[in-house]
């Protein structure tokens, strides 16, 4: 039988003892350093935090997300070719700062919806209107709606893991409509985390970082079908023909009373490289790079 669940109260007080035990082990496991430049990062977090917001919830919203969004947004390389960049899953949240913030003087937006409509959506700043298009299609399904090497940039932030169906679709679309040296932009929450490590071995909690339904009587949404490793995102850019430039994992801070468990990963022989909540990766299309189209840690045998 089951052992009973511990009540809240005793839940409370062994994340705090793990807290506190992570606060007491030495400097160097818990020191951190993240590869974002401070300055654009603070950047993006001050103009993500004036942006206009259109009621309350959306405020809550975006100030939750907001050390997420503005790390994104620090890690957008500058426009080249074409000067154009596309967000996946637009939300309109970073969109009008790739724009502002980052130089793309043409901004797209994809969402999730019935191939052919295009929402037209706006946001007011003090210096003038952001403009934007938004295509809806389903990318892990449809062809984009964009020529071939369109864009310097795409953009996928927290969305490969909602993915139904075929997930390299989407890659290969991203890498199909990309310049030769344009970049993709992933981020997604990384399965090998700490939090996932200390899920597991609890053995009550499902080990994905997110893993709740919408509730039904609420607007449809797909949840979180897959959570990749940060390595399996890696090797996924590799199958659709990128090369990575950057690969690597940040923690989130509610979850810090799991970094203890570092210690101990180390101490048993694991390697304790890109255990953070948050993987991020930044790949770079090459056209003479071979394409792997159905890579054996994404799908089954034919």
């Amino acid at each position: 039988m089951a052992a009973p669940r511990l009540p809240a109260h005793l839940r409370l007080v062994r994340g705090l003892l793990r807290r506190l035990n992570y606060h007491l082990t030495s400097a160097h496991q818990r020191s951190f350093v993240e590869p974002f430049d401070p300055l654009r990062l603070k950047a993006a977090e001050d103009a993500l935090r004036q942006f206009p917001t259109p009621d309350a919830g959306a405020k809550a919203y975006l100030e939750k997300h907001i050390p997420r969004l503005a790390r994104t947004l620090a890690l957008v390389p500058p426009p080249q070719g074409t000067g154009r960049a596309l967000e996946l899953g637009c939300y309109m949240q970073i969109t009008p700062f790739l724009q502002r913030l980052c130089g793309y003087k043409e901004v797209r937006g994809a969402f999730y919806g019935a191939p052919g409509r295009v929402d037209r959506k706006t946001v007011q700043f003090p210096g003038g209107e952001f403009e934007c298009y938004i295509d809806h299609f389903d990318c892990d399904r449809d062809l984009f709606p964009y020529p071939d090497g369109h864009f310097d940039l795409v953009v996928a932030g927290e969305i490969i893991e909602h993915l139904t169906y075929d997930p390299m679709h989407m890659m290969l679309e991203s890498r199909r409509v990309l310049r030769d040296g344009g970049c993709l932009l992933i981020t997604t929450p990384n399965a090998g985390s700490i939090t996932s490590v200390a899920k597991t071995l609890d053995g009550r909690d499902n080990p994905q970082i997110f893993f709740l339904y919408k509730r039904p009587d609420g607007d449809p949404e797909i949840g979180h079908v897959r959570e990749y490793t940060a390595h399996e995102i890696g090797e996924t850019c590799k199958a659709a023909g990128f090369e990575v430039a950057q690969l690597f994992t940040t923690f989130i801070e509610e979850f810090s009373s799991h970094l203890p468990l570092l210690k101990f990963l180390e101490e048993s022989g694991y390697d304790t490289e890109n255990r953070g909540e948050q993987s991020w990766c930044l790949a770079v299309k090459r056209a003479n790079l071979p394409v792997d189209r159905f890579p054996w840690f994404i799908y089954s045998p034919a």
